[in-house]
């Protein structure tokens, strides 16, 4: 079987705010499997933790100003456009009605947050909607999803080959270096007064510095606290 002409990767968050360990990935797997494309999705309603504490607004800008440097990265707004919580089994049928077929799709993803894969909104099934391409982690290697998840082991594979020649989706097991950082992390150092520099591209620290966000006193950050908790489920589960 001839490979599909493309291979669409999709990275998905909250990216309150985006920052390195998210590009890391990313990169990761766009050198490892030779992406045709990257989509950074922006989560609007995440149904799996309490509200963004920056608006759709600014955290879609920040993604937008990470893709500047990376002409075949674009930022995608396919989410914001649902008021509904952000699930990704939605947002990959959403793509299949644009006519993306499932082993065209990549979705990149940390160890970390597929260890919990189980608790995802039409799991099992969404494993059927594309390949996941699951990036290790600081002290979460990819390769120990084997036997943390060994009833999905017999659908893993290692090799970038046995990913562009699968005739089904599949897991793609990378091992990686990826910062070790999380967005929780930045903003509670931004919180405090704390630099993060070398956390974020350098874009969005201007952007974070220029639009003064995550600030104890900000006004936005105050407002976006206030709320019911957010309902059960998952989209893009990367801090």
């Amino acid at each position: 079987m001839t490979a599909p002409a493309r291979r669409i990767g999709i990275l998905g968050g909250t990216f309150d705010p985006i920052h390195r360990g998210h590009v890391d990935i990313g990169d990761a797997a766009h050198a490892a499997l030779d992406l045709s494309e990257v989509q950074i999705i922006t989560s609007h309603v995440p149904p799996h933790r309490p509200p963004p504490e920056a608006s759709s607004y600014h955290r879609f800008a920040m993604v937008a100003l990470t893709t500047i440097d990376r002409p075949t990265w674009r930022a995608a707004d396919v989410e914001l456009r649902h008021e509904t919580p952000s699930y990704t089994s939605r947002t990959l049928r959403e793509l299949h009605g644009r006519g993306y077929e499932p082993i065209e799709l990549c979705f990149v993803i940390g160890a970390d947050a597929f260890a919990d894969i189980a608790s995802w909104r039409d799991y099992p099934d969404i494993l059927q909607a594309a390949h996941f391409v699951v990036v290790s982690r600081p002290r979460f290697p990819a390769a120990a999803l084997v036997e943390r998840l060994p009833h999905l082991a017999d659908r893993m594979v290692r090799r970038p080959g046995d990913l562009v020649g699968s005739r089904a989706p599949v897991i793609f097991l990378l091992d990686a270096v990826t910062a070790d950082v999380s967005s929780t992390a930045i903003r509670s150092r931004l919180a405090t007064g704390a630099p993060i520099d070398g956390m974020v591209p350098p874009r969005v620290q201007q952007h974070i510095e220029q639009h003064g966000l995550y600030r104890s006193t900000t006004p936005e950050r105050r407002a976006t606290n206030v709320g019911a908790r957010a309902p059960a489920g998952r989209l893009h589960g990367q801090d």
